[in-house]
């Protein structure tokens, strides 16, 4: 089997594009990504696109339509917040097989305005039963259990806010630009204990792509800016008996990060940078754990060392993260990838870790799936 890389990255800058529809966005980040690899939409042999609400709508041939109808086939995926990353998963796949040379992975979303998750439904609903299924509820509910658990604090969820926006400042293509201070942060409005307003990931639009490719058109466009899938995997959620009260986000995160780990043949003290899936405060806090970046009960500490601020041991979520980049659903999970593919080429600017050879991606799809990928440069 072939190995896999990626040798075209790109996004858009989220934020609204009232304008425009998300087949074109997701056209724009295509063509953005192939100018990246120096390829064509001729030169591509089957394209993936992960969208969430739009996903029903045949998006991957809308986006054909916008770019160059060439008659390869074409795959839509949903799969919640990891949809893109599914699709990139689903492109690895199709290169590792040996059926193609060139895949196409693109997330594109334009995101409902207000507030994602809970509300009514067919049937009986655990909504108000067993609590709120909106996601800041929801959220809010597992960093309870944590601090319960370990003592973390409302300060310490709030730095992780503060981190994410300066990280986000140094990002010409995130949403939110500015920094926020940790007074700023604790005083923003209260959406559901212990997050805050800022301490929200914010419903924006946009499009992110990857070309990816098998090692031998690889080596005949040039390897100098290749980067190496060295690790995919994607885990959906198992039954346990809290589930039906307690979302947790923790289990199928681990899942997804022992199987990519075990494929990449590395560990988490390999790992250079990580970009995870901030969607609140309290989640990436869990994450780090998680991820293995830390043992059980020791994420606080990483936030108050400042492990994981640009500088640190790990550098997480450099590009901003979704709290300050923002979280254009079906795109996230690409985008993520795109931010380190630009590290591990050294092409990230003033947000740079330096020296950056292994970096990890990480999406979760609530109550759904969690998706882990590991890159490193060639």
């Amino acid at each position: 089997m072939s190995e896999v890389y990626i040798i075209g990255a790109d996004m858009i800058a989220f934020g609204r594009y009232p304008d425009r529809n998300p087949a074109q966005l997701g056209g724009e980040a295509a063509l953005m990504a192939l100018d990246d690899a120096g390829l064509g939409i001729k030169d591509v042999d089957i394209l993936y696109t992960g969208s969430s609400f739009t996903a029903g709508a045949s998006m991957s041939q809308q986006i054909m339509r916008e770019i160059g109808q060439t008659g390869i086939p074409c795959v839509n995926v949903s799969n919640a917040c990891a949809s893109g990353a599914t699709a990139v998963r689903e492109a690895f796949t199709a290169i590792k097989s040996g059926m193609y040379d060139v895949a196409m992975a693109i997330g594109t979303e334009m995101n409902p305005r207000g507030m994602l998750g809970g509300g009514g439904s067919d049937g009986l609903t655990p909504e108000g039963i067993f609590g709120s299924g909106s996601m800041p509820a929801v959220f809010a509910e597992c960093g309870v259990v944590h601090a319960q658990k370990y003592g973390t604090t409302l300060e310490q969820f709030a730095k992780i806010a503060v981190k994410n926006r300066k990280h986000g400042s140094l990002n010409p293509k995130a949403k939110f630009q500015t920094e926020a201070s940790l007074e700023e942060v604790l005083a923003s409005e209260m959406i559901a204990y212990p997050l805050t307003k800022l301490m929200c990931s914010a419903n924006v639009d946009g499009a992110a792509a990857l070309v990816v490719v098998s090692e031998k058109k690889a080596k005949e466009l040039g390897m100098d800016r290749a980067v190496r899938i060295a690790g995919s995997a994607l885990a959906s959620d198992p039954w346990e008996a809290h589930n039906p009260e307690l979302f947790d986000p923790n289990s199928v995160t681990r899942l997804a990060a022992k199987t990519a780990f075990d494929m990449a043949g590395i560990g988490p003290q390999d790992l250079d940078l990580v970009e995870l899936h901030d969607c609140f405060a309290t989640a990436e806090m869990l994450h780090y754990e998680n991820l293995g970046l830390c043992g059980d009960g020791d994420a606080a500490r990483m936030i108050d060392d400042g492990e994981v601020v640009l500088g640190g041991r790990i550098p997480v979520n450099v590009s901003g993260g979704l709290i300050a980049k923002g979280h254009p659903i079906g795109a996230t999970g690409v985008a993520n990838m795109v931010e380190i593919v630009e590290h591990l080429r050294g092409e990230a600017g003033n947000r740079q870790v330096e020296g950056a050879r292994v970096g990890l991606s990480h999406v979760l799809g609530f109550g759904t799936s969690a998706a882990v990928h590991i890159l490193q440069k060639a």
